[in-house]
C-alpha cells in the first residue's frame, strides 16, 4: 500500500505530465497552421502522445501499488507563439520544470524509503535527461539557423530524424 505522502506526489507527477501532454498539443495545434513546418508538427503530436504515455505510467503504477490514481483537471495551455524558436525555448524551460518535479518525487520516495517508487522513478529521471538533452540540441540548432527562412526549412528536414531516432530509442 502506498503511503498517501508518495501517493501525493504522483499523483501531482500524473498532472504534470498531463500537463506537458496539453502543452505540447498545443505546439502541435499552432504549429499546424504555420506554412511548411509539417515535421516540427509531428515533433510536437509525437510529443505530447509520448507525455500522456509517461501519465498513464504513472496511473497504472499508483493503482498496482494499492493507492488510487486522480485524473486532474487541467491548465488552458498557451494556445500561440511568437515564432518556432519561441516555442523550442517554452519546450526545454517546461521539460526542465518536469525533471524538477520528477526529482522532488525521488526525494520524498528515498526520505519514506519507499524504494519500489524510488525504483520507479529512475526511468523517469533517465527519461528526462533524454527530454532536456534534445530540447537543448533542437534549441542550439535554431540559435544557429537565426531568421534565415532556408535553415528552418533545414531543420523541419531534421527533426524528422530526431523524430524516428526518439521513437527507435524508447
Amino acid at each position: 500500500m502506498l503511503k498517501k505522502v508518495i501517493q501525493d506526489a504522483l499523483n501531482e507527477q500524473v498532472k504534470i505530465e498531463a500537463q506537458s501532454s496539453q502543452v505540447y498539443l498545443a505546439m502541435a495545434s499552432w504549429a499546424e497552421i504555420q506554412p511548411g513546418i509539417d515535421n516540427i508538427t509531428s515533433f510536437f503530436y509525437r510529443h505530447s502522445d509520448e507525455e500522456r504515455m509517461h501519465m498513464l505510467k504513472l496511473i497504472k503504477f499508483i493503482n498496482e501499488r494499492g493507492g488510487f490514481a486522480m485524473i486532474p483537471a487541467l491548465e488552458q495551455p498557451q494556445p500561440t507563439f511568437p515564432s518556432i524558436k519561441h516555442a523550442f525555448k517554452e519546450l526545454l524551460k517546461h521539460e526542465e520544470y518536469v525533471s524538477e518535479s520528477i526529482n522532488k518525487v525521488v526525494d520524498i520516495s528515498l526520505a519514506e524509503k519507499d524504494y519500489a517508487t524510488y525504483n520507479f522513478m529512475q526511468w523517469y529521471v533517465s527519461e528526462q535527461i533524454e527530454e532536456e538533452s534534445l530540447a537543448r540540441t533542437l534549441n542550439d540548432k535554431l540559435e544557429l539557423i537565426g531568421e534565415d527562412k532556408s535553415g528552418l526549412y533545414l531543420f523541419d528536414k531534421d527533426i524528422l530524424m530526431v523524430n524516428v531516432t526518439t521513437a527507435e530509442g524508447k
